[in-house]
């Protein structure tokens, strides 16, 4: 088992990242600001959603192996339902980190896509917000990782 802050900083390394369930109606949708700040931190970032064309002026994919150039990691910003798919496409794909979304709620984590990333060799973390780790954090996301790891919602280990 790796500490989730290792897994953290391995996946926040990453110089090309996906990102899962962005969309066009950014309110409320917990992709767009994993999105949204992975861009504003100098990230190269890409949108992933099959129902659309465009976040804001940038081009959104369908699915991960759409993505000219392909990425070397995926944040799950989808519902659990869709988390199977993904993380099949990044084992296609070659992709070997997956975060997959969580805070208070169910988030984007399915237990058995957890376990079928983890057998297929991929570091899969499993809760938790890439905005509560350096270089992306900030102080009202590192507060709720303290907070959400307390409640059981963010893994200590991946």
């Amino acid at each position: 088992m790796t500490k989730l802050a290792d897994a953290a900083a391995d996946f926040l390394a990453s110089k090309r990242i996906a990102v899962t369930g962005v969309s066009r109606n950014p309110a409320g949708h917990g992709s767009n600001a994993v999105y949204d700040r992975l861009v504003e931190r100098g990230f190269e970032v890409f949108p992933v959603n099959p129902n659309a064309d465009l976040i804001g002026d940038k081009p959104c994919y369908p699915d991960l192996a759409s993505i000219p150039g392909g990425v070397d990691a995926v944040v799950i910003g989808t519902s659990p339902a869709h988390a199977q798919a993904t993380v099949e496409q990044a084992v296609a794909a070659g992709i070997t980190k997956v975060w997959m979304h969580r805070s208070v709620d169910a988030g984007s984590v399915d237990p058995s896509a957890v376990a079928y990333g983890r057998e297929h060799g991929l570091t899969v973390i499993d809760g938790g917000c890439p905005l509560m780790f350096d270089p992306a954090a900030d102080g009202g996301h590192k507060f709720m990782c303290g907070l959400l790891k307390l409640m059981g919602r963010v893994p200590r280990t991946v």
